[in-house]
């Protein structure tokens, strides 16, 4: 293999790619050469015009992942207009905040249904269709929190880590059959998500204050874990949740 890290002839699904750590991630991957479709509901105008500038093939999906229903549809598409899929990036994610003693049923069915539930059977749909042609790449998007606690989120917790066992789990039933499933653990990242923690003085400081790097990190730092991992290049890695952090687990 002349460049293992080559992803010119693949097909990637990455939802939430309208912003953020999937919109990194689909950058990067679409830099790599790979053809990107973007899964979400949200605009993907600013995606496009990256995807554009990268000279790579790009298709939108809309598609609510509050649910499972468009699940099937979202691959359907991918094989009709690409005729091929290679890499799934489960990068969609939502996050409620609130005490745990005051958290609603809401807030937490929305956040398991988007961040695990659609999760598990989008890496479904892609793993029959990964297990049927001879393999696949099938990367999770976790966080620090599927290793630590937090506060105030307790069904984001819930959620990634059990996004890390859910990683761990399908990789031993399907390493054997060519399809590789790994996680990126993002640490503190200038994303719509941490805007809250950002805007609050006390919590930023506490936060860059463990980070060795001295800094939160941008959606484009993710780039190269996520093309090693749905390239070549991982061929031999199952079940790993890689945690990109500038430093923050080895505090």
């Amino acid at each position: 293999m002349a460049n293992p890290f080559d992803l010119s002839d693949r097909v990637a699904i990455v939802t939430g790619a309208n912003t953020g750590i999937g919109q990194g991630v689909a950058v990067a991957l679409a830099q790599a050469g790979a053809s990107i479709v973007a899964a979400g509901r949200s605009s993907m105008h600013e995606t496009e015009a990256m995807m554009k500038e990268a000279g790579t093939r790009f298709h939108i999906v809309k598609a609510d992942l509050s649910t499972i229903e468009p699940v099937k549809a979202i691959v359907a598409e991918t094989l009709n207009v690409f005729g091929r899929l290679d890499i799934l990036v489960n990068n969609a994610g939502i996050i409620r905040r609130a005490d745990a003693i005051d958290f609603t049923e809401d807030d937490w069915d929305a956040v398991m249904d988007v961040n695990l539930k659609t999760a598990f059977f989008l890496s479904q749909a892609a793993g029959r269709h990964m297990i049927a042609t001879g393999g696949g790449k099938i990367i999770n998007i976790a966080s620090m929190l599927s290793f630590q606690g937090g506060i105030r989120v307790p069904s984001y917790t819930a959620s990634k880590s059990g996004l890390a066992g859910l990683t761990r789990q399908l990789a031993c039933e399907w390493a054997d059959k060519g399809v590789n499933v790994n996680a990126i653990a993002p640490g503190y990242f200038a994303t719509n998500n941490t805007a809250a923690l950002r805007d609050d003085p006390d919590r930023c400081a506490s936060i860059l204050s463990r980070i060795p790097a001295g800094r939160w990190g941008t959606p484009a730092e993710l780039g190269g874990a996520a093309v090693f991992l749905a390239s070549g290049a991982s061929d031999y890695v199952h079940g790993v949740v890689l945690p990109v952090d500038g430093g923050w687990l080895a505090r």
